[in-house]
């Protein structure tokens, strides 16, 4: 018989998209937009919240949305004729459930100033500001009619700005849309995200009576230094007393983190994941700094004063977050940013990064390291090896084009390398046949 190893990153189990239990809500929250939207991001939208449905049927459901908001003509969903206060929100939403997302984009709204890294055009498919009660009801009354039946949580996500930056009566006018069908049983409950530095006790008394559960920050890094060069406009120290407020409260947190921010170094990124790991939110999100057209870092770039970091820093450097975090039990949801037609064309995209598969590079790496790691352990006895792994991750393991085998070949001087799929595997492993 011959010996086998058996090898497996520390931590979690993700799902096999390669981007955490709640990929399909992040990747609705990256194409999704409100009016103003193209019809290739309405359908990307579509389909990632519609798993199991053929690309055909999806690009068909977002013709028909598509060309609903152009000319809306929505029946509006009965108003509420009892129970009419906001409900309380209850307990968080259960970690293990990937939740179906409505995403409502607020582009810029409530934010104080331009962070040197943004241009949320490019990223949401976002052209214009403002939304109105009216397209709010409408966009989510459509967005629920391609739900999956037994896709379960549903969340509308107010993302894209400072959701709590906005006029206290917007705030109230939003929420009290939402929660109509929260309160109406049609959704489970709503989430949305915002500056570290607006959490304090009188905006949590503001939206307690509403069926929030799920709250992220825009934290991107825990070095004030970082945050200085960034333009933030908040510390890290901002951070840590919002984290605490919520978690007096009760509610699900994310922090949102990027890496190759102007100042930032790959010992100063780790340093932040564990800081991150010490504040011990329920989830993750890891973006690479782009350089995007119209942004104020773009200027810098132009003129010689920033330089990004190359797909391969980035891709190892999230890494070595993703690795801390799982390793801790904190979901990584996302890793990269999502695919728009700006930033594919390369329109918006002057340097950077960016990568469409870019969580998928990230897991590939890590099958890479396993992989030579149990290779150079092992007493290799003849050219040829075979690597087992859960059917989910044989993509993983092969890499992009093949590539994780050519380099294993190369490192360890071996003329084959048999990948094969066996279900009784976890995802996170591999088993080693010499």
């Amino acid at each position: 018989m011959p010996p086998e190893r058996r090898w497996r990153s520390s931590g979690k189990k993700h799902d096999s998209a390669g981007n955490g239990l709640s990929a399909a809500g992040d990747r609705a929250f990256a194409s999704g937009c409100l009016m103003g939207i193209s019809q290739n991001a309405c359908f990307k939208s579509i389909q990632d919240n519609q798993f199991g449905t053929s690309a055909l049927t999806c690009r068909k459901m977002a013709s028909k949305l598509y060309s609903e908001f152009q000319q809306p003509n929505i029946e509006r969903i009965r108003p509420v004729t009892q129970n009419t206060e906001p409900e309380t929100r209850g307990r968080k939403p259960a970690s293990g459930n990937r939740p179906f997302i409505i995403p409502i984009f607020l582009t810029h709204a409530g934010c104080p100033h331009r962070c040197v890294f943004c241009n949320q055009a490019p990223i949401t498919g976002i052209k214009q500001n403002g939304i109105t009660p009216q397209n709010l009801r409408t966009r989510i009354t459509e967005f629920l009619k391609y739900k999956d039946k037994k896709r379960k949580p549903i969340q509308i996500a107010f993302f894209g700005g400072n959701f709590l930056g906005i006029k206290i009566s917007e705030i109230k006018s939003l929420l009290a849309e939402a929660a109509e069908f929260v309160n109406q049983g049609f959704v489970d409950s709503i989430r949305f995200s915002t500056r570290p530095d607006t959490i304090d006790p009188g905006r949590l008394s503001l939206i307690q009576n509403f069926p929030v559960s799920t709250i992220e920050l825009g934290v991107q890094s825990m070095d004030d230094r970082v945050l200085s060069f960034a333009h933030r406009g908040h510390k890290s120290s901002d951070t840590g007393r919002a984290v605490q407020l919520l978690k007096k409260q009760n509610y699900e947190i994310g922090l949102q983190i990027m890496v190759g921010l102007p100042g930032d170094n790959p010992a100063e990124t780790l340093k932040t994941g564990y800081r991150i790991v010490g504040l011990a939110p329920d989830f993750v999100r890891i973006y690479p700094t782009l350089v995007l057209a119209g942004s104020p870092l773009a200027k810098w770039y132009q003129k010689g004063k920033y330089a990004p970091l190359s797909l391969e820093e980035c891709v190892t450097q999230v890494k070595n977050l993703y690795l801390l975090f799982k390793k801790n039990n904190i979901r990584v949801i996302r890793m990269g940013l999502q695919a728009s037609e700006d930033l594919e064309d390369g329109s918006s995209l002057l340097a950077g990064p960016y990568h469409p598969a870019f969580g998928h590079l990230v897991h590939s790496e890590i099958f890479f390291d396993l992989a030579v790691q149990a290779l150079e352990s092992a007493n290799i006895l003849g050219d040829q090896a075979v690597i087992s792994v859960h059917p989910g991750s044989v993509s993983k393991m092969r890499g992009l084009k093949n590539e994780n085998i050519r380099k294993i070949k190369q490192q360890v001087h071996l003329q084959s390398i048999v990948i094969k799929a066996d279900s009784a595997i976890a995802e996170d492993n591999l088993i080693l046949s010499l």
